[in-house]
C-alpha cells in the first residue's frame, strides 16, 4: 500500500514540475473612421488579427485596410487607452510606401503584454488627409 502511494505521489509531483505551457491568446480589431477620437470622415475600414505569446512574450500582426482617402502615410498600435481616448504610439505597424497587409511582430515587454490583453491598445491607421489617423479599432481579445 505504501509503495502505491510513493508511486502515486511521484506521479503527481512529476506533473507538478512540469514546465507551464505557453498560451497564444488571439486578438482582433475592426478599424473605421467612427472609431477615431475625434471621429474621422472616410469610408475606409480595416481589420487587424493579432497574436500574443504568452511565453515569448512575441506579438505578430496582420492588419488588412481598403477605401483610404490617400496612401497611408503610417499604422501604429497605441496605448494604454479605452477607446474614446488618444494615446501615444506604442509599436509601429506600417510606414510610408507600405501596402495592405501590414505584416509583422515584435517582443513586448511586461508592462506592454498586460495592456495589450487587457484590451487597451488600438490600432491607428494614418493617412495625409487624416494626419492624427483615418481609421481605427481596438485590439481585444476574440
Amino acid at each position: 500500500m505504501n509503495k502505491r502511494i510513493l508511486v502515486l505521489i511521484g506521479f503527481f509531483s512529476a506533473f507538478a514540475a512540469a514546465p507551464v505551457a505557453a498560451e497564444v491568446v488571439n486578438l482582433a480589431a475592426t478599424l473605421s473612421a467612427a472609431n477615431e477620437v475625434p471621429p474621422a470622415s472616410s469610408s475606409g475600414t480595416g481589420t487587424a488579427s493579432v497574436t500574443y505569446d504568452t511565453t515569448s512574450r512575441l506579438a505578430t500582426w496582420d492588419v488588412q485596410v481598403q477605401g483610404l482617402s490617400a496612401p497611408m502615410s503610417a499604422a501604429h498600435f497605441h496605448g494604454p487607452s479605452g477607446p474614446r481616448e488618444n494615446a501615444s504610439v506604442v509599436i509601429p505597424v506600417a510606414k510610408t510606401g507600405d501596402a495592405s497587409p501590414f505584416k509583422g511582430s515584435a517582443t513586448l515587454t511586461p508592462e506592454q503584454a498586460e495592456a495589450l490583453l487587457a484590451g487597451r491598445w488600438y490600432v491607428n491607421i494614418h493617412t495625409p488627409a487624416h494626419p492624427p489617423g483615418e481609421i481605427r479599432g481596438q485590439v481585444l481579445k476574440k
